[in-house]
């Protein structure tokens, strides 16, 4: 709502909506590619009538293999503790109007692949980029889902410039 706020919006392995789709467009596109094997996953409706989103919760298999798979097992440990029932709200996203050019289409955005993210996977995030172009690409070897704990020297290097160069 306020873009002349916002330095620049920087997208770290995650979905990157564009402004002329739904904001659920990126994320039914990742559903319909199936890059993600979402193993012991469990979905399930939050309401008989289907009024709420439907719910999530990512299984011990999935959170090691695919989002934490090049973490200590002190962070994974870590990360499932803290994990909670959620929602991707793709049903509530495709009844949303695109953004707005004027407002998040004016925001400058910095788009950090994470190379080896098997949640998000590299061909996926280069597609993000391919559909809504961005000001900077950058990338972190070695890096997974979490890349906060698989490489967060680098995180640190990529925030730090992005912060330099945008603000």
């Amino acid at each position: 709502m306020f873009p002349e706020k916002v330095a620049a919006a920087v997208f770290l392995a995650g979905f990157m909506p564009d402004h002329s789709s739904p904001p659920s467009y990126v994320l039914d596109k990742f559903v319909e590619g199936r890059t993600l094997d979402w193993m012991d996953t469990e979905f399930k409706p939050q309401d008989p009538e289907g009024k709420l989103p439907t719910s999530m919760l990512f299984g011990p298999l999935v959170t090691r293999t695919s989002f934490y798979q090049l973490c200590s097992p002190e962070d994974l440990t870590l990360g499932r503790s803290l994990m909670r029932v959620g929602s991707m709200f793709v049903e509530d996203l495709r009844l949303q109007q695109p953004y707005t050019e004027a407002g998040y289409g004016s925001v400058r955005k910095v788009y950090i692949v994470c190379k080896e993210d098997h949640a998000i996977v590299e061909r996926f995030q280069r597609w993000m980029i391919e559909n809504y172009p961005v000001d900077e690409v950058k990338e972190i070897d070695g890096a997974d889902h979490m890349a906060l704990l698989s490489k967060p020297t680098e995180l640190a290097r990529c925030l730090a410039d992005i912060a330099e160069t945008y603000a």
